[in-house]
């Protein structure tokens, strides 16, 4: 009877482990190219889908990314994304792109990209890189890891960890980076902490960053670039 019982409760928890680890790794269809008509359409895991008998090769295709962005900015960088939403087919492709300009010395700010891992390679210039990891141990600090990029080089900022590319030279720096989602968000953390609407309390900041509330209240009273 024991042995009966035992082989039972296996069998059940079988069955729920696989329910629970079921998913769907992958589109179940070549493409599903994106749209704004709730009518006419059919919704996956991405936006809602064009008729197929209707899509064209412009729905997979976007020029632009040879045009040199303005960075004139408190930053000194701009970013031009690629994504789901400029570029409809990438839709469910898990993918997307940016280019990335620097002024001398300009900065894309220590920011997170809550879905996507991040590659990067620099094309023009020298660029410092770097991501901190999480959770540190007990009695540790939270590790840097950080790289001089030049022409050529590539560097991968896993997903969700902040990181940063810092122009170091005198003249302007190009990077591209390529993304493992069609809309990997992007959290810039000053703009994020200090910039929020409405803003957080500052009791809250003057304690998480441990310094007196009239600094919190001048770094919120700051305008903060999107660079994006």
């Amino acid at each position: 009877m024991a042995l009966k019982s035992f082989v039972l409760i296996i069998a059940i928890l079988a069955v729920v482990t696989s329910i629970s680890h079921a998913s769907d790794p992958s589109p179940l269809q070549d493409f599903c190219v994106a749209v704004n008509d709730t009518m006419t359409t059919v919704f996956v895991n991405g936006k809602v889908c064009k008729d197929p008998k209707v899509v064209t090769a412009d729905d997979f295709f976007k020029s632009g990314l040879n045009v040199a962005e303005n960075t004139s900015n408190n930053v000194g960088s701009a970013v031009t994304a690629v994504n789901v939403n400029n570029l409809l087919g990438l839709n469910t492709l898990g993918i997307s792109l940016a280019r990335i300009d620097f002024a001398p010395y300009g900065l894309n700010p220590p920011h997170t990209h809550p879905r996507g891992t991040e590659v990067l390679t620099v094309l023009e210039g020298t660029l410092y890189v770097g991501f901190v990891l999480s959770n540190p141990g007990p009695n540790m600090k939270n590790k840097l890891f950080t790289k001089i990029l030049h022409p050529g080089d590539v560097f991968v900022f896993p997903i969700g960890l902040i990181h940063f590319q810092f122009n170091v030279g005198k003249t302007k720096a190009v990077a591209f980076a390529g993304l493992s989602s069609q809309n990997p968000g992007v959290i810039t953390i000053a703009n994020a902490v200090f910039g929020s609407d409405p803003p957080i309390n500052n009791d809250v900041l003057a304690k998480a960053f441990q310094v007196d509330k009239k600094v919190v209240n001048y770094l919120q009273s700051q305008f903060w670039w999107d660079n994006n």
